[in-house]
């Protein structure tokens, strides 16, 4: 184990264990190089390590703190590492966003608001009128993170926040299927909004999941020479 990787476990037990807990300033660096064995550049290293990750924040003129350890803030730390996943990767991990996002919207019916379908609704007919990709990107991820904020849980939401980013790295409107795509998308998008508003929780994440399941479809065409296996002809229409 290298000199980083021992300080930087070293800090990490101390906050898992709870000797170091949210909010409290971490040891003097003389302290924590004598306590683990390493010298102040690896200790250095190993507090970036831990700041990028969310769990330390260095204040300046005050010193170097542990974070509040919000879990929805160390859950969208994880795009440090879900950013770097190769397509074949994000695929996998569709099943568990479809499940989660099925329950995002079953859990937004169920505490629906006015104001919350006026705001659904604003960004379905912005999505709808424009055919730009980039704008459209940004709707779609501003539509699916008001419905996860009503759904109450900011941890399921920063999580599913960190999949839709990655998904977006991959514009699936520029296919030669794009016209098609984005119709089918809006509807999906429709169907998600109306069964929020009908209060429906079960249609709510039976759409959501069916909506999930044709953003995976239509990634597999970003697969040269690798047709989406639910399709035996191999088209991605």
């Amino acid at each position: 184990m290298s000199a980083v990787d021992k300080a930087f476990h070293g800090l990490r037990h101390m906050i898992a264990t709870g000797r170091l807990v949210a909010g409290q300033r971490i040891p003097p660096e003389n302290d924590l190089c004598d306590e683990l064995g390493v010298s102040r550049g690896s200790l250095r290293e190993a507090v970036r390590m831990l700041a990028a990750l969310g769990v330390i924040e260095p204040r300046h003129g005050s010193g170097t703190y542990v974070s509040q350890l919000r879990p929805e803030d160390i859950v969208g730390s994880l795009s440090l590492t879900v950013d770097l996943l190769p397509l074949e990767g994000l695929l996998e991990m569709f099943e568990i966003r479809r499940v989660l996002e099925s329950h995002a919207a079953a859990q937004a019916a169920a505490r629906m608001t006015p104001e919350t379908m006026a705001t659904l609704f604003e960004y379905i007919e912005a999505m709808e009128a424009t055919e730009d990709p980039t704008e459209v990107s940004g709707l779609d991820h501003c539509f699916h993170a008001e419905i996860a904020r009503v759904g109450g849980n900011p941890t399921l939401g920063s999580l599913l926040g960190v999949f839709r980013a990655r998904s977006r790295a991959y514009q699936v409107f520029t296919l030669p299927e794009g016209p098609g795509i984005k119709r089918a998308s809006d509807e999906d998008h429709r169907a998600i909004a109306g069964a929020i508003a009908r209060r429906d929780p079960a249609a709510a994440g039976n759409a959501a999941a069916a909506h999930v399941a044709h953003t995976e479809k239509w990634l597999h065409a970003f697969l040269p020479g690798r047709p989406d296996p639910a399709d035996p002809e191999g088209s991605h229409a």
